[in-house]
């Protein structure tokens, strides 16, 4: 979007000083007609490796944009702009972004898909001063020692013992790992299945890494076929998932294929076909379990939103999670009265919601207060509903 006139003079040294001056800090400004307006980033991958869960996290945001478009402040309405930027799955491409969103003064921010950007990030909005609150960035390293880093998600940590109790409970007594080297989320997660499986008693018989934008896995599904493990855990990205499922299934591999939040995209279906079929996964959100009034409005409003734009009509778990994201940011911004990032941040540790994945709050590390997932598989070319999981 167009910087306004009125920041033309000081942007120019704002580009070069905000980390260490003022001029990051979170204001309101009037657009034409003396509308009050707001500015809320979107740091999302549009591109890239991460550009197709970077497009439907930023659905959810910008339909909340479209439902929510103002907030009250001290009394008076101001428009909320949502200012995206494309941080294009790159952990040096997302420093150039976030320090784009702290040259517009945004108050907030939203996102990012993947964790891996949103900690390359974390520390620009922490020294300008801007709270951000992540959407579907799992890795506890998001939050950890920054106070201005806030998500709506649950953590890897979570979700690996959830997966791995998913695998308990189904009778897998051995399990391969694959994981991408340098991804801090499949890394992550990936450890964690294996410490949690691994205490349930399971077996870890194969752990294999692969190199960002590899295509060919034959060599590493081989030597996990030869140990024969009853479920292979691969969290990797939307673009490599199909390609190792592919290719697992055309090697005669049989065992349960599974992974965790990023797997649940129709693309992955589409471009695996049949081999997809039985992998099983977990997420955040499923539109035939709405949580509360919010979700049934979302899941209907969504989805005609959905078939305007053009997209599928199955709702992504990172949708409702970016639009959840939006409600905490307004709901915040509202409670501080204010559009100064430091008064949104300490607001936001006192916010409760209603949100379309349920009530979120958050903890004394910015994280939030929740202790469910949903698990799903893929069946008939279709995700299907298992269960919820919880741990203790």
């Amino acid at each position: 979007m167009k910087l306004k006139k009125v920041f033309a003079i000081t942007l120019s040294a704002c580009l070069s000083a905000s980390m260490v001056a003022g001029c990051s800090t979170g204001s309101s400004s009037s657009a034409s007609g003396g509308a009050k307006v707001i500015k809320i980033g979107a740091f999302e991958p549009t591109t890239g490796e991460n550009g197709g869960g970077g497009l439907q996290e930023l659905l959810g945001m910008r339909y909340a944009n479209k439902t929510h478009p103002t907030v009250k402040i001290g009394g008076e309405e101001y428009k909320v702009e949502l200012v995206e930027v494309d941080n294009k799955s790159d952990k040096t491409e997302a420093v150039n972004a976030a320090q784009k969103l702290v040259s517009e003064k945004v108050s907030v921010v939203l996102g990012s898909y993947g964790s891996g950007v949103s900690i390359a990030a974390g520390q620009i909005f922490a020294d300008a001063k801007i709270p951000a609150i992540g959407a579907s960035c799992t890795n506890p390293q998001v939050t950890q020692g920054n106070d201005f880093y806030f998500r709506v998600c649950f953590l890897d940590p979570f979700q690996g013992t959830v997966m791995a109790n998913y695998a308990n409970d189904h009778g897998a007594k051995t399990a391969a790992v694959i994981t991408q080297l340098g991804d801090d989320y499949s890394s992550g997660l990936g450890s964690f299945f294996k410490t949690a499986f691994s205490g349930l008693g399971g077996n870890i018989v194969s752990e294999e890494q692969f190199q960002t934008n590899q295509t060919d896995f034959k060599a590493i599904l081989t030597n996990i076929k030869a140990q024969n493990p009853d479920i292979i855990f691969a969290p990797s990205s939307i673009t490599t998932a199909p390609l190792i499922i592919k290719q697992a299934r055309e090697l005669g591999i049989t065992a349960t294929i599974a992974a965790g939040d990023t797997w649940e995209n129709s693309t992955i279906i589409e471009n695996a076909g049949t081999s997809a079929e039985g992998v099983v996964l977990s997420t955040f959100f499923d539109e035939a379990e709405p949580a509360n009034e919010e979700a049934a409005s979302f899941i209907s409003g969504f989805k005609a939103y959905l078939k305007e734009n053009k997209q599928d009509e199955i709702i992504p778990a990172v949708s409702a999670l970016g639009y959840d994201s939006y409600l905490c940011a307004i709901k915040a911004i509202e409670t501080a009265g204010s559009a100064d990032g430091s008064a949104i941040r300490d607001a936001l540790k006192g916010v409760s919601i209603d949100g379309v994945t349920g009530s979120i709050s958050f903890d004394e590390n910015g994280d939030a207060k929740k202790d469910m997932a949903f698990i799903k598989t893929i069946e008939n070319g279709k995700f299907k509903f298992l269960t919820t999981t919880t741990v203790k």
